[in-house]
């Protein structure tokens, strides 16, 4: 038996957390969900993304806060039970490692689908269980092993974007055109049934996934616990990251709208494809292949991260089985990561079960999850902050900005998010599976682990690590 290590290594630099929250939240929503939002809200999603990503902004600046201020594992988890009491702990806790379960399935169910491409006979079973026994294995390695494989997975992904945006530019720059007489300029904002072609209707019914494009990001507050020199590196990545994700997102729905009408995004495969093959290059569905396979390693290999810090934070408070806290010679949570691997295998059943057009049912279910978790990290710092004499607000080093303002605006959309969720049909299921799952964390909580929190060994609030 190898000898294991007590505490988490601090091995992320602050190049690898920029990039790891990139990867998690440049995947799946913007390659695919991207065409589905645009047909909801048509130009309109424009102003979806700005003003979802200003309300995430929030939510980051209000988690950066306390991470800086207490640099943990298991990040806002532990942030809860100490601010809202251990239930709203373990909740928030468990609803992070739900949400990460669930676009982790999507995301090798995608993989799956991405390899047919080149290997229609191959079963797609095989390529899932292949991505997620490759994945968990560099997990459980050191965690900077970790991080380079997230930050060159995340760069290539980005300069796929980069240069589908480019190319973009040049395709109206240039007035390439695929059909005669498309017009490809910046007035198909407007000239195609105007910006907001389906009403305030078709907008408010895109945030549903516009917010699941963006979820992942908290995986930031996560790295907490193996940040080098977390005081400095945190507030630079959560500064720089939003600002970079709504760049990426708002500037790549402006290229694909201007240059098509917005009808047609999606109608014809992937809106990457469509650009590449504007601008002649043959190999575009090859080129977009490659990249998507690496959005998807990427965001799989954040969904077994991201769920693993959490499971291990809540194994120190006593909120999960105390395997979870158990570490290899390398400082890594192995146990957490092998029973991440194991729920994503339940992607290959996916592949039998369901059919293919359940996109927005996952994302939906995803969206309250990750809404849910936003929420609460919200509602943990404004319980922090009123914890606090004025002196000790004086000195904390990354505050919110525009309190209390600000925060009590995100904590207001993000209730608005799940109006939406409970309003349309297309994602009512959504709610009913997040309301019966947060009922059943409850019961779990009042059957299991308030009995136990009286003994001696989960009372341990603060764990040893977090000042290390």
């Amino acid at each position: 038996m190898q000898p294991q290590s007590k505490s988490l290594k601090r091995g992320l630099s602050a190049r690898h957390i920029r990039f790891m929250a990139l990867g998690s939240a440049i995947g799946t929503g913007l390659f695919y969900g991207s065409a589905s939002a645009i047909q909801m809200a048509g130009p309109a999603v424009l102003l979806a993304y700005l003003i979802g990503g200003a309300a995430v902004f929030m939510v980051m600046r209000a988690l950066g806060e306390m991470a800086v201020h207490n640099p943990v594992a298991g990040s806002f988890g532990q942030y809860a039970s100490t601010y809202l009491g251990p239930m709203a702990g373990f909740i928030l806790g468990w609803t992070y490692a739900f949400e990460m379960v669930i676009v982790g399935m999507a995301d090798v169910t995608a993989f799956g689908i991405y390899m047919g491409f080149w290997f229609p006979e191959v079963a797609r079973w095989i390529w899932v269980l292949g991505v997620v026994s490759i994945v968990g294995g560099l997990n459980l390695c050191n965690v900077k092993v970790f991080g380079e494989m997230e930050f060159w997975l995340s760069l290539l992904k980005v300069a796929a974007i980069v240069a589908m945006i480019l190319g973009g530019f040049g395709i109206m720059l240039f007035g390439i055109s695929s059909a005669p007489g498309q017009v490809t300029d910046i007035s198909n904002l407007w000239s195609q049934g105007g910006f907001m072609p389906n009403g305030v209707g078709g907008l408010i019914a895109s945030f549903a996934v516009v917010m699941f494009a963006f979820g992942g990001i908290e995986i930031i507050g996560v790295t907490a616990g193996e940040a080098k020199d977390p005081q400095h590196v945190l507030p630079r990545a959560i500064n720089a990251v939003p600002l970079r994700i709504l760049l990426f997102y708002v500037l790549t729905m402006l290229v694909l709208m201007s240059i098509f009408p917005w009808q047609q995004i999606g109608s014809q495969g992937s809106p990457f494809v469509q650009i590449f093959d504007n601008l002649g290059i043959g190999s575009a569905a090859t080129i977009l292949n490659i990249v998507v396979i690496t959005a998807a390693i990427s965001a799989i290999n954040s969904d077994i991260f991201g769920a693993g810090r959490m499971m291990f934070g809540l194994a120190q408070q006593g909120h999960a089985p105390k395997g979870f806290a158990k570490l290899s010679r390398n400082g890594v949570p192995w146990m957490t990561v092998v029973v991440m691997s194991g729920a994503l295998l339940l992607g290959v059943l996916l592949n039998y079960l369901i059919p293919e057009n359940v996109f927005l049912l996952i994302a939906s279910i995803a969206t309250f999850a990750t809404v849910w978790v936003w929420l609460m990290i919200l509602v943990t710092q404004v319980a922090m902050r009123r914890s606090m004499s004025s002196d000790q607000v004086a000195q904390l080093k990354f505050p919110v900005p525009f309190w209390p303002y600000a925060p009590m605006a995100a904590i207001a959309f993000m209730l608005f998010v799940f109006g939406v969720l409970g309003y349309f049909p297309d994602t009512q299921a959504a709610l009913i599976v997040g309301a019966v799952w947060i009922v059943l964390l409850v019961l779990a909580y009042l059957t299991w682990v308030k009995p136990a929190a009286g003994r001696p060994a989960l009372v341990d609030q603060e764990p040893s690590f977090s000042h290390q």
